[in-house]
This record gives structure tokens, C-alpha cells and sequence, in this order.
């Protein structure tokens, strides 16, 4: 009977790809464990190329988790006791994860996080192993101004500006954010074909991405996706500083922010985020693509 180890991130698109160089590490200590990752099923498209991960089940959120008795479970979810409990009940017969090894610090980027967890517990991981492969750089620019909350979300007009000054663009968003999308291609003069939001399931979108030139969007997963594949990016970030989910620095990443902290849930447009001027963010795509 194989050996089992259970991973719970029941998180969003930019939350996994934070946690692939904890998932390659766990990969690296236990070759001989079949690895299972609780996870949203619309990420499963990520898994070949993350190639750590045997198996999946579909989980939002901190659980439940359906899955009876690993060998071992590891808590790559958050600090709260719902993951914690959820993991437990499932029998592990151990249990990686905070509140059961190294306490929890604010400050640290959500990468090196889950990575400090498992060196506490002896497992080498590397925080720099994010790659899924290397964009040629022949597809369109995308521009995607939609995020998770109104706070994360830089004003439509100020995207439609950048969208018309580059050259070959595509505006990209969920089902939910078409309308927001929408507004930004028919500001910036863009063809109907130009507009994607809404249109592009997981593979169709890491497929985008793996090709792009650049991407320019604020504090949500696809500035993530762009990092995974090597892409130039100009990523705005307003409640939350970058040193905490940010790109990594250099090779063509640029992380605008004006220094100001707030709600990353809030309903408003963050003020420092509204800080962040249209001729910045040109200049930066500039740069990053020259």
C-alpha cells in the first residue's frame, strides 16, 4: 500500500502558486508518498506543470477535507483552527503545520512562509523553485484589472489609459468581472475580439499567460501566474505591501505601491492604491518590455 501524504491549500489561483516551492519540497523529502492536494478543483489545470502533486481533491476553503488517514498531513492552508481541525480529523499520523511547530509571524512573504514551516520540521525548501515554465514572449500584452476586492482594485479609467497606450493588448477577467473588463476595452478603443474576460477557462488562461509579453494587474493571482512563467509584469499594490505578496525582485517585476497599508478586504478603492499614477505604470511596462 502506498504511503500517503495530504496537503490542504484550499485557496485561490495566486494562494497556490505562492505554495509551489512547498509543494517541489515536500516532493523532494517523501519520493515515496503518493501526495494529494486539497484544493479548489477549477486549479486542477496547474498541477502538471506544478509536478509535485499525484492527486487531488476538491476542497474550498479550510475543509472539511475528504480524505481518511494519511500518512502524513501538512497544513498549507493558513493558522486558524478550522484548517487545523480539519486536517486532524482526517487521522494523520502526523501533522505538519502552525499551531503544532513554529508560531505564526506576521511580516513574512507568503511564500517564505510555507517554506519556514517545513525547514522547522527538517525539509529543505527552496522559496526561489516558482518556475513553470518560460514564456516566449510572442503573445499580446494582457491587461487585468479585476481582483477579490474593491480595495485590491485600481479605477477601470486608469487601466483603459494604460491598455491604449501599449500595442497588441487583450483585457482578460473572471465571469464575474466581465462587465469591469468590458468598461476597460471600450475606454481604451480595443476590437470586441480584444476583450477575453469571461471567456478563458484555467488552461485557457495559464495558456495565455505562457505566452504573453506582458501584465500589467493589480494584488491578485495572475500577477502570480506571470511570475510562475517568467513574464514582465507591473503589478499595483495598495493595502498590502509587496515585500508580503509580491513578486521577487528583479528580472523584469516591478511592484508599484505608495507605502500605504489598509484593508486588503475593503470596499473601496485602497487610497494608496489610487496613488499610483497612469504614467507610472506606462513607464514601468516600458521598461520592463525595452
Amino acid at each position: 500500500m502506498a504511503l500517503e501524504l495530504l496537503v490542504l491549500r484550499g485557496l485561490g489561483l495566486g494562494d497556490l502558486l505562492t505554495a509551489v516551492p512547498a509543494l517541489r519540497a515536500l516532493r523532494q523529502a517523501f519520493p515515496a508518498h503518493r501526495i494529494t492536494l486539497a484544493a479548489p478543483r477549477a486549479l486542477d489545470a496547474l498541477l502538471p506543470l506544478i509536478g509535485a502533486v499525484d492527486d487531488q481533491v476538491d476542497v474550498s476553503g479550510p475543509g472539511p477535507v475528504p480524505f481518511h488517514r494519511p500518512d502524513i498531513a501538512v497544513n498549507l492552508h493558513g493558522k486558524g483552527p478550522q484548517s487545523i481541525e480539519a486536517l486532524r480529523r482526517t487521522d494523520p499520523g502526523r501533522l505538519i503545520s502552525f499551531g503544532t511547530g513554529p508560531p505564526w509571524q506576521d511580516g513574512v512573504h507568503e511564500v517564505r512562509r510555507w517554506c519556514g514551516l517545513l525547514e522547522w520540521h527538517g525539509i529543505p525548501a527552496d522559496p526561489c523553485d516558482l518556475t513553470l515554465g518560460i514564456s516566449d514572449r510572442t503573445g499580446p500584452a494582457i491587461v487585468h484589472p479585476g481582483a477579490a476586492y474593491p480595495a485590491r482594485r485600481w479605477p477601470p479609467e486608469r487601466f483603459a489609459q494604460v491598455a491604449a497606450a501599449l500595442d497588441d493588448v487583450v483585457v482578460t477577467g473572471n465571469t464575474e468581472e466581465v462587465p469591469l473588463a468590458r468598461k476597460v476595452a471600450e475606454l481604451a478603443g480595443l476590437p470586441p475580439g480584444r476583450m477575453l474576460a469571461g471567456q478563458t477557462r484555467m488552461a485557457d488562461l495559464i495558456d495565455l499567460v505562457s505566452r504573453a509579453r506582458l501584465v500589467v494587474c493589480g494584488d491578485t493571482g495572475v500577477a502570480h501566474l506571470a511570475t510562475a512563467f517568467c513574464v514582465p509584469s507591473v503589478v499595483l499594490f495598495g493595502p498590502v505591501s509587496p515585500a508580503l505578496w509580491g513578486p521577487p525582485p528583479g528580472w523584469r517585476h516591478v511592484a508599484l505601491w505608495a507605502g500605504h497599508r489598509g484593508d486588503p478586504h475593503g470596499q473601496r478603492p485602497d487610497p494608496g492604491l489610487l496613488k499610483i499614477e497612469v504614467s507610472e505604470v506606462v513607464d514601468a511596462a516600458l521598461e520592463v518590455t525595452s
